[in-house]
């Protein structure tokens, strides 16, 4: 157990994360004192803001190490840095770690070049000023500004501010994975009320099209769940309803994820052709048989390659397939084996994932049932997954972390020229309004001044079934 005192309700957040990325899986409590007759914690951090300066202490039964700095309080930015800087550098200290990002702890790296770029800043600088502010490892430096750079190219034919994107989420699966937090529900249980989900959907996409009538949609993204547990001819009904719905002309990208290759089938992709879809996923998470049980993926390693030869032989020719590292028992051995599987099949854009435990997940709710399995991530997986990306001719193009990430490293999207998933860039970078449809999804308005607000739709279907026009009037409110 982890103490945390905060002299004032400052940066907690921020220093959670820190403490969370150098101690995994120990407890943190914020407490002001500690109970009379109550076991001491392991370590106590103290953060006092003081006149000017800031002092943080760290305690353990057998040791106290102090360090502090000046600080000008008027500059939050400067402040929060300062703090972070003093925190990573006791804890680096006690551990004998680094962290391959240093003290950030967003989860978007890549905006810090991409806006430094756009002011005309040189990579040298960038370089320096990621280093001294968040003690980033050039490794990570690096690949945020390689990727900032394609990703500025990607995004140069896109029209911030008369242009859309357009997420239409389907929250149903076959299963729910151990690991997964996302808003999904099992297809067997909903399976007969699918035109009425589809239904709700058609009255947002109504009000969509009205409200952003005039402008250009850029990417259309069907996301979940797993939008392929419908049916072909609820696929057709949606995918007939955006197509007549929406002015395409200025579409780039219309992605549907057909992540589980149990929901894929020869007549579904065939519905998916019927209409201009350009980007498929079809979702592996890993090759080895032991791991998809484990998990909870009601399919094999050859359903995989199966659902993707399939693809491939009804004209698909812009296919992404995700992975995860991190995942129970995995050895960079199976990561390896994972990777040659994937050369052999040739996907046209990969993204690495590092598992991330977010709270209702089954692996967090019942953690006590899977504290025997073994998670590691580690810098040679990710490098190996690098290094096999490359050789299939597949670059970064965009990046991502989330909190508690295994061995604090990242998401990564690899693709050949001309295949990366633009829409994932957009929702990274935020400079688009992204209007968001379905059960559980966040619509994302961004203003000309740059001020960004979000409301969401409730996760319950029933409940989003019956308050479907609240959900409406939720978007008019955020729009006006």
């Amino acid at each position: 157990m982890i103490y945390l005192k905060l002299s004032e309700e400052n940066f907690e957040y921020d220093v959670r994360g820190l403490l969370t990325s150098f101690y995994p899986g120990e407890e943190i409590v914020l407490r002001s004192d500690r109970i009379q007759g109550e076991k001491g914690p392991d370590k106590t951090l103290a953060v006092e803001y003081l006149d000017g300066r800031i002092c943080v202490t760290f305690r353990k039964a057998d040791s106290e190490k102090q360090a502090d700095a000046p600080v000008d309080y008027s500059d939050r930015k400067d402040t929060k840095s300062v703090l972070k800087r003093l925190v990573y550098g006791l804890l680096s200290e006690d551990t004998g770690k680094t962290l391959p990002w240093g003290t950030l702890t967003g989860i978007r790296p890549t905006k810090i070049p991409m806006a430094m770029l756009e002011e005309g800043r040189s990579d040298e600088e960038i370089i320096r000023y990621m280093e001294e502010t968040y003690l980033a490892s050039r490794e990570k430096i690096d690949l945020s500004i390689e990727i900032a750079k394609r990703e500025k190219e990607i995004l140069k034919e896109i029209d911030y501010r008369d242009g859309y994107s357009l997420y239409i989420g389907i929250p149903f699966c076959p299963t729910t994975c151990l690991y997964c937090s996302f808003t999904s529900y099992p297809v067997s249980k909903w399976s007969a009320r699918m035109d009425e989900y589809l239904d709700a959907l058609f009255q947002e996409i109504d009000y969509t099209k009205e409200a952003f009538r005039g402008k250009k949609l850029n990417t259309v993204y069907i996301g979940g769940g797993t939008p392929t547990t419908l049916e072909p001819d609820h696929l057709d009904r949606l995918l007939a309803k955006v197509e007549e719905s929406f002015d395409l002309q200025d579409m780039k990208e219309w992605t549907v994820e057909a992540g589980r290759p149990d929901s894929v089938t020869r007549e579904k992709l065939r519905a998916l052709k019927r209409h201009p879809v350009t980007r498929i996923s079809i979702n592996p998470q890993t090759m080895k048989a032991e791991t998809l049980k484990l998990i909870g993926r009601r399919h094999t390693p050859e359903q995989i390659e199966e659902a993707y030869a399939m693809a491939r032989e009804e004209g698909f020719d812009n296919i992404n397939m995700d992975l995860i590292l991190g995942l129970p028992e995995e050895t960079p051995d199976d990561v390896r084996r994972t990777m040659e599987k994937l050369t052999e099949m040739a996907p046209d854009s990969i993204t690495v994932h590092s598992l991330a435990v977010k709270r209702a997940a089954r692996l967090n709710t019942m953690k006590e049932q899977y504290a025997h399995l073994k998670f590691e991530n580690t810098e040679e997986m990710m490098n190996l997954t690098a290094d096999y990306c490359r050789r299939l001719g597949l670059v970064p193009y965009y990046l991502y972390r989330q909190k508690n990430m295994a061995g604090n490293f990242e998401n990564v999207g690899y693709a050949k020229p001309g295949r990366a998933g633009i829409y994932n860039i957009l929702i990274m970078e935020e400079k688009q309004s992204i209007m968001a449809l379905g059960a559980g999804s966040t619509t994302k308005a961004v203003f000309p001044d740059g001020r960004i607000e979000r409301c969401d739709n409730v996760k319950d279907i029933d409940q989003y079934l019956g308050r479907i026009q609240e959900m409406i009037d939720r978007k008019r409110k955020l729009l006006s």
